[in-house]
């Protein structure tokens, strides 16, 4: 009986604890998957204006996550970048400028002098046309800091032909720009 009741005693605490609900929770005050503080949508358009995707930027704690949804592309892997300017003049989306670099560091997440703040790895398109690429730039800010992606003249993300080698300056060869969407901030 003694042993019935330590047992008891011991476990109800606990069942209790965990019944309070408390969700992904790192440490007393702080959330896993908190809110994001500031997002940003845009539409990828391709040279005649069709469809090809969207994306969404989310502005969390120590960076910015992008998702981002493609549709109508050759299969294969495509580079995808952030650039510095809001336009997407068609047919080459060449006035959406460089890509985001306020660090001026090289292009590439495999280059030792890099990746800068545009940089994204490549999205997968499948046979169907398809694909989509989740990731989060650390450091990037939408918004604040000292070099936010929405600064006076806006941002755009543009999908090139090809894919990105991730170390060649300034692109990673990888191709033409064949959709772009202007970044908004919601």
């Amino acid at each position: 009986m003694r042993a019935t009741t330590l047992t008891a005693l011991t476990v109800l605490p606990l069942l209790a604890l965990a019944a309070c609900g408390v969700t992904n929770s790192t440490s007393l005050g702080q959330t896993k998957d908190a809110p994001p503080s500031v997002t940003a949508t845009t539409q990828l358009l391709g040279p005649n204006g069709e469809m090809r995707g969207s994306a969404r930027l989310e502005q969390r704690a120590g960076g910015t996550r992008v998702i981002a949804s493609v549709e109508g592309l050759p299969a294969g892997p495509h580079g995808i970048h952030l650039h510095a300017v809001g336009k997407c003049d068609a047919p080459g989306f060449t006035t959406a400028g460089g890509h985001f670099n306020p660090t001026m560091k090289m292009h590439g997440s495999m280059n030792p002098m890099g990746p800068h703040e545009g940089d994204l790895p490549n999205v997968d398109v499948a046979a169907d046309g398809k694909g989509k690429v989740e990731f989060t730039v650390p450091g990037l800010m939408l918004t604040g800091g000292t070099a936010p992606l929405l600064d006076a003249d806006g941002a755009a993300l543009v999908v090139h032909a090809t894919a990105d080698d991730l170390k060649t300056d300034p692109s990673g060869n990888s191709g033409g720009r064949i959709a772009c969407g202007i970044i908004a901030a919601r």
